[in-house]
Protein backbone atom coordinates (compact mmCIF):
# COMPACT_ATOMS: atom_id res chain seq x y z
CA UNK A 1 0.00 0.00 0.00
CA UNK A 2 1.23 3.47 -0.92
CA UNK A 3 -0.26 6.68 0.39
CA UNK A 4 0.26 9.81 -1.68
CA UNK A 5 -0.21 13.42 -0.57
CA UNK A 6 -0.04 16.26 -3.09
CA UNK A 7 0.69 19.89 -2.30
CA UNK A 8 1.62 23.10 -4.07
CA UNK A 9 -1.52 23.89 -6.02
CA UNK A 10 -3.12 27.31 -6.08
CA UNK A 11 -4.13 30.30 -8.15
CA UNK A 12 -1.58 31.72 -10.60
CA UNK A 13 -1.72 34.22 -13.43
CA UNK A 14 -1.15 33.14 -17.03
CA UNK A 15 2.56 32.89 -17.72
CA UNK A 16 3.31 32.11 -14.09
CA UNK A 17 4.83 29.06 -12.44
CA UNK A 18 3.91 26.52 -9.80
CA UNK A 19 5.69 23.52 -8.33
CA UNK A 20 3.61 20.57 -7.27
CA UNK A 21 4.94 18.05 -4.77
CA UNK A 22 3.80 14.54 -3.96
CA UNK A 23 5.00 12.79 -0.83
CA UNK A 24 4.71 9.01 -0.68
CA UNK A 25 4.67 6.61 2.24
CA UNK A 26 6.54 3.32 2.25
CA UNK A 27 10.09 2.12 1.86
CA UNK A 28 9.93 0.91 -1.74
CA UNK A 29 8.97 4.18 -3.42
CA UNK A 30 11.90 3.82 -5.78
CA UNK A 31 10.39 0.86 -7.65
CA UNK A 32 7.28 2.75 -8.72
CA UNK A 33 6.71 4.68 -11.91
CA UNK A 34 5.35 8.02 -10.76
CA UNK A 35 2.82 9.94 -12.79
CA UNK A 36 1.01 13.25 -12.70
CA UNK A 37 -2.52 13.28 -14.11
CA UNK A 38 -4.97 16.14 -14.34
CA UNK A 39 -8.71 16.46 -14.74
CA UNK A 40 -10.44 19.62 -15.84
CA UNK A 41 -14.18 20.17 -15.28
CA UNK A 42 -16.21 18.15 -17.76
CA UNK A 43 -13.15 16.41 -19.17
CA UNK A 44 -11.54 13.01 -18.75
CA UNK A 45 -8.51 12.56 -16.57
CA UNK A 46 -5.37 12.79 -18.68
CA UNK A 47 -1.75 11.79 -18.15
CA UNK A 48 0.50 14.85 -17.95
CA UNK A 49 3.94 13.47 -17.12
CA UNK A 50 5.65 10.25 -16.05
CA UNK A 51 8.98 9.29 -14.54
CA UNK A 52 10.10 5.69 -14.28
CA UNK A 53 12.10 4.08 -11.51
CA UNK A 54 15.15 4.55 -13.73
CA UNK A 55 14.48 8.24 -14.25
CA UNK A 56 13.12 8.18 -17.81
CA UNK A 57 10.50 10.85 -18.39
CA UNK A 58 7.58 11.30 -20.73
CA UNK A 59 5.22 14.22 -21.27
CA UNK A 60 1.91 14.99 -22.89
CA UNK A 61 2.36 17.06 -26.03
CA UNK A 62 0.38 19.90 -24.47
CA UNK A 63 2.97 20.43 -21.71
CA UNK A 64 6.26 19.56 -23.41
CA UNK A 65 8.82 22.29 -22.91
CA UNK A 66 6.81 23.88 -20.08
CA UNK A 67 6.52 21.17 -17.40
CA UNK A 68 9.28 19.12 -15.79
CA UNK A 69 8.77 16.01 -13.69
CA UNK A 70 11.44 14.90 -11.23
CA UNK A 71 11.79 12.56 -8.28
CA UNK A 72 13.86 12.33 -5.12
CA UNK A 73 13.89 8.73 -3.94
CA UNK A 74 15.67 9.67 -0.71
CA UNK A 75 12.69 11.86 0.17
CA UNK A 76 10.01 9.54 -1.29
CA UNK A 77 8.83 12.47 -3.37
CA UNK A 78 7.96 13.41 -6.92
CA UNK A 79 7.62 16.93 -8.26
CA UNK A 80 6.05 18.72 -11.19
CA UNK A 81 7.55 22.08 -12.10
CA UNK A 82 5.04 23.96 -14.23
CA UNK A 83 6.16 27.06 -16.13
CA UNK A 84 4.46 29.32 -18.66
CA UNK A 85 1.10 28.28 -17.32
CA UNK A 86 -1.99 28.76 -19.46
CA UNK A 87 -5.70 28.90 -18.56
CA UNK A 88 -6.06 25.48 -20.23
CA UNK A 89 -3.78 24.04 -17.53
CA UNK A 90 -6.51 24.67 -14.96
CA UNK A 91 -7.44 21.33 -13.43
CA UNK A 92 -7.17 19.12 -10.39
CA UNK A 93 -3.74 17.51 -10.51
CA UNK A 94 -3.33 13.97 -9.17
CA UNK A 95 -0.22 12.06 -8.20
CA UNK A 96 -0.19 8.38 -9.17
CA UNK A 97 2.17 5.54 -8.32
CA UNK A 98 2.24 2.44 -10.48
CA UNK A 99 4.13 -0.82 -10.38
CA UNK A 100 3.11 -3.79 -12.48
CA UNK A 101 3.04 -6.29 -9.59
CA UNK A 102 1.71 -3.94 -6.91
CA UNK A 103 -0.93 -1.97 -8.77
CA UNK A 104 -1.77 1.71 -8.82
CA UNK A 105 -2.33 4.25 -6.07
CA UNK A 106 -3.72 7.78 -6.16
CA UNK A 107 -3.44 10.94 -4.15
CA UNK A 108 -6.40 13.13 -3.29
CA UNK A 109 -5.53 15.81 -5.83
CA UNK A 110 -4.57 19.46 -5.70
CA UNK A 111 -6.33 22.30 -7.53
CA UNK A 112 -4.40 24.43 -10.02
CA UNK A 113 -6.19 27.49 -11.35
CA UNK A 114 -4.62 29.69 -14.02
CA UNK A 115 -6.49 32.95 -14.32
CA UNK A 116 -5.95 36.68 -14.42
Amino acid sequence: QVQLVESGGGLVQPGGSLRLSCAASGSIFHIYTMNWYRQAPGKQRELVASITSGGSTNYADSVKGRFTISRDNAKNSVYLQMNSLKPDDTAVYYCNAYQINRGAFWGQGTQVTVSS
